[in-house]
């Protein structure tokens, strides 16, 4: 695997024309890096106790996800997806085998690692918004920066520009009561991004939207893709899981690749 040589800002250009930085990419050494894994599971088990026995929710499953790749992951429920997405999230670690994002294996990196990862490589975006609904839209944004103890200025600067980008600059001062589910759900997404991390984790994203807030939302998903932040999205929806550029199937803990 490459070893990353310096973060810079990924520059954007808004509605207004003007230009503006967001997401950090990581500068490779060779032109080969760019095809390297962010992802790398290997025989990944995670097993739970419920009533006295022993429920297997991942059975040895193998996968890389390549950097800047759209991957959708599909499969009924209790098939194992919020399993797979706690793992990649470093919210939870495996019964056996390895998960590295990165240089760092979440099946033994230390808590204070873990917490690392979460405040600065991954971002998270869920099907309840889970907005603050006394905050404004600013304010539950900002909240995300809190562990990365930015300057004042800076911040400011992070939150205007995430909000800018998912089309929400002139809601900045707007509660969550005040947005339409489309507006609360970009809200998120902006809070997701505001620390600019390598990877967004999406569990049914648009699951409490109507078709027209669904197709707007996968539309800012796609743009941040496209700008090279590698999108993992759990969905029920396959005209959203038709939007991936890979599709993987996740039943009974095991993982096959779907990919028309």
């Amino acid at each position: 695997m490459h070893a990353p040589v310096r973060k810079s800002d990924l520059t954007y250009t808004d509605i207004s024309g003007e230009e503006m930085t967001l997401i950090d990419t990581q500068d490779t050494a060779g032109a080969d890096a760019a095809a390297d894994p962010i992802y790398r599971l290997t025989g990944v088990t995670r097993t739970y106790q419920q009533r006295g026995r022993i429920v297997r929710a991942l059975a040895g499953v193998d996968v890389e996800i390549t950097e800047g790749d759209f991957v959708a992951i599909q499969g009924p429920t209790g098939g194992g997806k919020s399993t797979l997405l706690q793992l990649l999230g470093a919210l939870d670690r495996p019964t056996a085998g390895s998960v590295v994002l990165g240089g760092t294996d979440i099946a033994t990196a230390s808590p204070a690692e873990l917490g690392r990862l979460r405040a600065e490589e991954i971002g998270f975006v869920f099907q309840g918004f889970n907005l603050m609904p006394t905050l404004t839209a600013s304010e539950n944004v900002d909240m995300a920066l809190e562990p990365l103890r930015l300057a004042k200025d800076d911040r400011a600067t992070r939150v205007e520009e995430a909000l800018a980008h998912v089309g929400l600059a002139d809601r900045a001062d707007h509660r969550p009561g005040e947005l339409s589910g489309g507006q609360q759900q970009r809200v998120a997404i902006a809070r997701a991004i505001v620390k600019r991390p390598r990877v967004l984790l999406a569990d049914e994203p648009t699951g409490n939207l109507d078709e027209s807030m669904r197709d707007e939302i996968l539309a800012v998903l796609e743009t941040l893709n496209s700008e090279g932040l590698t999108l993992i999205v759990v969905t029920h929806d396959s005209a959203v899981a038709k939007r991936a550029r890979r599709r993987l199937r996740l039943d009974k803990g095991t993982v096959r690749d779907i990919t028309s």
